[in-house]
């Protein structure tokens, strides 16, 4: 496995465990830090559907300001909420549902005309539960286990709750105030109670509901709730989507019983300064009663949106898939290519969301923003200092090879990693040059200036070959090997070979004139070219150190025609092939001396070698 599968492998089992991570505090619903992104991006995709029409299932009768100016003052007189809850009854609702707290005694006559009201049909009166300074306190153990445990209810007055159930009126805020969802059962000690909603839900179907595992069996419908026994919101819209009545218009006889006729009725304050308000996604300031209409709807409907913990185990599924996928495209391709596809993922995941929450099926957005993005910006950031570790190693490498490689070899080794590693035979010109005298000459000086001088040789050469086009293949103790035709063979190769010899005679003499007197006068050199086939190819263990180089015939008879130019006291020993290849170009005869073909023996080859001598000097001659 090499490093970049190890360390993609790593971030994979890192993301795939804080996904799990993270989706079982989501799935036991104690992520509090993740509710608080969700409920924003709820009210984003709650406005980004729009306002819907509300079901024709409950009518609000409101006591508002011009009920409170009709009636003579806030709150209502008791006779004159009865009157309302009377005139409503008459009208054969399937329920009544009354969002005021009756828990005070007002006068006797008042008292007992509303006792007798709620008494002619089925109604449910508000309770209040209670919390200690420190909040709802939530215990996971038992049947009852996350449901939030009060200090105590505020209960109404005994002669109401005998006439009528009584329900809970609380609702869940988040921290910013907003509602998000109603509890349907409170407690406090072993004292259990049911929300108003519940209540009015079960009078309205007829039977009593059944609690389960993740919802609540309401008349024939499971209604699905979250952790905790929540019932989740998703509101309509803004003030007055669900039909409301002014009680002033009731009171005044300017409302038909059609209104009331098989629905749930809630009467609720929406008084100026006198009913509580909640900022909604639609609304900053929506009634407290149309909160609690908005649950009664959902019960009575089955129009709510599906919060539970099936839905929160199918949350930690897409987180962690999520995760996983965009970690895995991060390693896949880092490219304009794997952007896009990474984009789209997104994309469709956004969409699928969208999709499902208009169907009515929340499904959490920030759960998978949560698992994926920590571990995606990492791995990316990661990724990034790795690669420009990778880029700067390269570069230290590709200097690297520079300076022990031709730079032309080292340009197509980085454009084409696995240039010359099949053999190729071609034509090339092969260019030796050695220093004379200089193993003598070695012995009597140090190392040091050993090596100054074999690097003022070598730097010489270097600067000569790769100005003429030669790639030197390699630097042999006291000479060098320049090949011309690589990294690609060329028509030209052997006059820019032997325009090259020319000019590496040149620079040689002036390199030697240059030594100390002591040095200059005890060495000399020697050049031998030649052209013809050779094979080009890489040399060496494929998994270690390789070099690219040339060899075959024509590689040592141009090395043996360096014997052959000392042994004529001549800078250049060239063969015909190389000329007859080059053409006798003016230039060459121009500013030297060449002297043949003579017909000479090569060591270690049968038959001779017709050879051109050239020194430095005027004139040519033809033998």
């Amino acid at each position: 496995m090499n490093g970049r599968a190890l360390q993609t492998l790593i971030a994979l089992a890192l993301t795939l465990l804080w996904g799990v991570g993270l989706s079982l505090q989501h799935w036991r619903g104690h992520a509090w830090f993740l509710d608080r992104v969700e409920a924003s991006m709820s009210d984003l995709r709650m406005l980004a559907r729009g306002p819907r029409a509300a079901p024709d299932a409950v009518t609000i009768i409101a006591i508002d300001d011009a009920t409170v100016e009709l009636a003579g003052g806030y709150p209502l007189k008791r006779d004159v909420l009865a009157r309302i809850v009377a005139a409503i009854a008459q009208a054969g609702p399937r329920a009544i549902a009354v969002d005021l707290l009756l828990v005070d005694p007002g006068p006797e006559p008042g008292d007992a005309a509303l006792a007798a009201a709620l008494a002619q049909v089925p109604s449910v009166i508000a309770a209040a539960a209670v919390y200690g300074e420190e909040g709802q306190s939530v215990s996971d153990k038992g049947p009852l286990g996350g449901i939030a445990q009060a200090e105590r209810f505020l209960m109404p007055l005994k002669r109401f709750g005998d006439v009528a159930a009584v329900g809970v009126v609380n609702v869940s805020t988040d921290q910013s105030g907003a509602p998000r969802a109603v509890p349907m059962l409170f407690r406090s000690g072993d004292d259990v109670q049911s929300s108003l909603p519940l209540r009015v839900a079960a009078l309205a179907g007829g039977q009593e509901p059944v609690i389960e595992p993740g919802g609540i069996v309401v008349g024939a419908r499971l209604v699905a709730t979250d952790a905790g026994q929540m019932l989740p919101l998703s509101f309509y819209g803004p003030r007055g989507t669900i039909r409301t009545t002014s009680a002033a218009d009731l009171l005044l006889g300017r409302v038909g019983e059609d209104l009331f006729r098989n629905r749930v009725v809630a009467v609720g304050a929406t008084v100026t300064g006198g009913g509580d308000v909640f900022a909604t996604p639609f609304d900053p300031v929506l009634p407290g009663v149309e909160v609690i209409s908005t649950a009664i709807s959902h019960l009575v409907t089955g129009d709510g949106p599906v919060r539970n913990r099936a839905t929160r185990l199918g949350d930690g599924i897409i987180a962690t898939l999520l995760g996983l996928s965009l970690v895995g495209l991060i390693a896949w391709r880092r490219s304009a290519v794997g952007g896009a596809v990474l984009a789209a993922v997104l994309l469709l995941w956004l969409a699928g969301n969208m999709a499902a929450f208009t169907q009515g099926i929340w499904l959490s957005a920030a759960l998978p923003l949560a698992v994926a993005v920590p571990p995606v910006m990492l791995f990316g950031l990661a990724q990034i200092w790795l690669d420009r570790g990778r880029a700067q190693h390269f570069a230290r490498r590709a200097e690297l090879l520079q300076r022990f490689q031709a730079p032309a070899l080292a340009r197509q080794l980085a454009r084409d990693p696995d240039f010359l590693s099949t053999p190729v035979r071609q034509d090339a010109a092969i260019v030796f040059i050695d220093i004379s005298g200089f193993t003598g000459l070695s012995e009597t000086l140090g190392p040091d200036t050993v090596r100054d001088l074999l690097n003022g040789f070598y730097e010489m050469v270097e600067t000569e070959a790769t100005g003429c086009g030669g790639t030197i293949t390699s630097f042999m103790g006291d000479g060098a090997m320049i090949v011309f035709g690589l990294p690609g063979a060329d028509s030209g190769d052997a006059a820019t070979a032997l325009d090259c010899c020319v000019r590496l005679a040149g620079a040689t003499r002036r390199w030697l004139a240059g030594l100390s007197a002591a040095v200059g006068a005890r060495v000399g050199f020697k050049i031998g070219a030649h052209f013809g086939l050779v094979v080009a190819s890489r040399m060496g263990n494929e998994g270690h150190h390789q070099q690219i180089t040339a060899t075959g015939d024509t590689v040592n008879v141009a090395s043996r025609l360096m014997e052959v130019a000392a042994a004529r006291g001549a800078e250049l020993a060239l063969s015909d092939d190389l000329l007859r290849a080059a053409g006798l170009d003016a230039a060459v005869r121009g500013t030297g001396r060449l002297e043949g073909p003579a017909e000479v023996p090569i060591r270690g080859r049968a038959g001779g070698l017709f050879v051109w001598y050239w020194r430095a000097g005027a004139g040519t001659e033809a033998g």
